[in-house]
């Protein structure tokens, strides 16, 4: 990993905190896959984009509806509980 990268990365966190009003430091608290049967989705404003069978980190259980992801592209958003498997 680059120090580049690094900016990148911690630039990319520094503006989700702040898009999702999150605080403190980010922690992956497990991982969890789409579900291959799930209907592909193009994400929008804070929803990440559905892909089947992708393996996302799970930021923060938010509700009973959503989840707090992100991606391998280290993009972050909402994710319907529905559509998540456990590994």
């Amino acid at each position: 990993v680059t120090l580049k990268e690094c900016k990148k990365e911690e630039k990319m966190d520094r503006e989700f905190q702040k898009k999702f009003k999150f605080e403190g430091s980010i922690n992956v608290l497990t991982q969890m896959m789409v579900d291959p049967a799930a209907t592909e989705k193009r994400g929008g404003a804070k929803n990440l984009p559905l892909r089947r069978g992708e393996i996302l980190d799970v930021i923060q259980f938010t509700n009973q509806e959503q989840i707090l992801c992100r991606n391998s592209q280290r993009r972050y958003g909402y994710v319907p509980r529905a559509v998540m498997l456990p590994l």
